[in-house]
């Protein structure tokens, strides 16, 4: 317990502490908003309970990887990888609909796989977060361990609290849903980007690359849903 907690609070610490706390804010808001977006098609009393175990289990798994697969996930490809499944679930999320059931209503969208989507893509998107918080951790030896308690610990409100305020945005202005899939377009190039095998060949072309992947969701995104809405259409129509 004594090496826990050596070397908390000096200055080296404390100034390791306040870098970890600044990439908490800016690398969990991108998982913030994508358990928003894979909670918003479910009923009101579930969207809550979805959040707090997709989020509460997705930190468990970050937990379980700083612990234990740091260097895994610091192999090559591993990023690459993971950027080209995030952008797939980009565009799913923006395109996931509800199936009307028969009486013309919509049936609520699966409380399961929503959980499972947040469980899968928060772990991708957490790539990032764990070797960085590793990275950090690691200037401080003896307070490494406590550093990186911390780190996590904090992340667990800012995730859960801002997926909260997202949804809830995203029930006034439905456009930000368009706004928060290409926000995980960007990261998902950010991360193939980043990647130690592959990334080198596509640095030199990362904006280009992040914005490509934008236009890409959004565009498709926009082009199925408004397939979706014509086919919806003709399906009312030929009931009638």
């Amino acid at each position: 317990m004594e090496t826990l907690f050596a070397g908390m609070f000096s200055p080296e610490w404390l100034a390791a502490f306040s870098g970890i706390l600044l990439l908490d804010i800016l690398l969990s808001g991108d998982n913030a908003i994508l358990i928003a977006l894979a909670c918003q098609n479910l009923p009101a009393h579930n969207r809550k309970k979805a959040i707090f175990i997709g989020g509460f289990g997705a930190v468990f798994i970050r937990i379980v990887c700083t612990l234990f697969a740091t260097s895994v996930l610091a192999a090559p490809y591993i990023e690459f990888v993971g950027g080209a499944a995030l952008l797939y679930i980009a565009v799913k999320l923006l395109t996931d609909h509800k199936d009307n059931d028969k009486e013309g209503g919509a049936a609520p969208a699966s409380f399961g796989a929503a959980v499972r989507t947040i469980l899968v893509a928060d772990f991708i998107m957490s790539i990032d977060n764990i070797l960085s918080l590793a990275g950090v951790a690691n200037t401080v030896p003896e307070g490494k361990w406590s550093l990186i308690i911390c780190g996590l610990l904090i992340s667990i409100p800012i995730v859960l609290f801002g997926a909260q305020i997202f949804l809830k945005l995203m029930q006034k202005l439905p456009a930000l849903i368009y706004g928060g899939a290409a926000i995980l377009g960007w990261t998902a190039a950010a991360l193939m980007v980043a990647d130690k095998g592959l990334g080198m060949y596509f640095a030199p072309y990362a904006l280009e690359m992040k914005v490509c992947f934008v236009v890409i969701v959004l565009g498709l995104g926009y082009y199925l849903n408004k397939r979706y809405e014509k086919e919806e259409k003709l399906g009312v129509t030929e009931n009638e």
